[in-house]
């Protein structure tokens, strides 16, 4: 592995332990990871979120509802130029504020998770493409599924 490779695992690792964390996810604390044009794209699970900023902001919110959320291994993490591919393990108990009007199920749910980002040659990060397995999720926890099952609009 290169250097700039290895620098732009770290980058990555940062960024998500930001995301993952409930009193740090926001787009002000992410701001010194990502390019200002950055995209975001998650489709099925996200498909308002366009930029990593506002992901982060996002992910914060559901960390609130969901509030022991955390990332429990690393399945796979590899970086190949300027791209890095994580693949990871998850749980987390409904057990914070409400989420989208859903009042505190209790319930507690495992689920995994896959991350493309690549960076540029400051080591920003340019693209976050996430694929995660949230109707799971929703269905471990009590949620509606209707959210979850929804075809996003292109």
């Amino acid at each position: 592995m290169t250097e700039q490779e290895e620098k732009n695992i770290l980058v990555v690792k940062e960024y998500m332990q930001i995301s993952y964390d409930p009193e740090r996810s926001s787009s002000k604390n992410v701001a010194h990871l990502v390019a200002s044009d950055n995209k975001f794209i998650a489709p099925t699970t996200f498909p308002d979120i366009h930029n990593c900023q506002a992901y982060a902001d996002e992910h914060g919110k559901l960390m609130k509802s969901i509030n022991d959320l955390r990332i429990t291994e690393i399945n796979y993490l590899i970086a190949k130029d300027d791209q890095v591919a994580l693949r990871y393990s998850a749980e987390g108990s409904h057990c914070g504020q409400p989420y989208k009007g859903i009042q505190a199920t209790g319930r507690k749910a495992k689920w995994t998770a896959a991350a493309l980002f690549k960076l540029n040659h400051e080591g920003k990060i340019t693209l976050f493409i996430k694929e995660w397995d949230k109707l799971s999720m929703w269905k471990q926890l009590g949620f509606p599924l209707e959210e979850a099952t929804k075809v996003p609009s292109i």
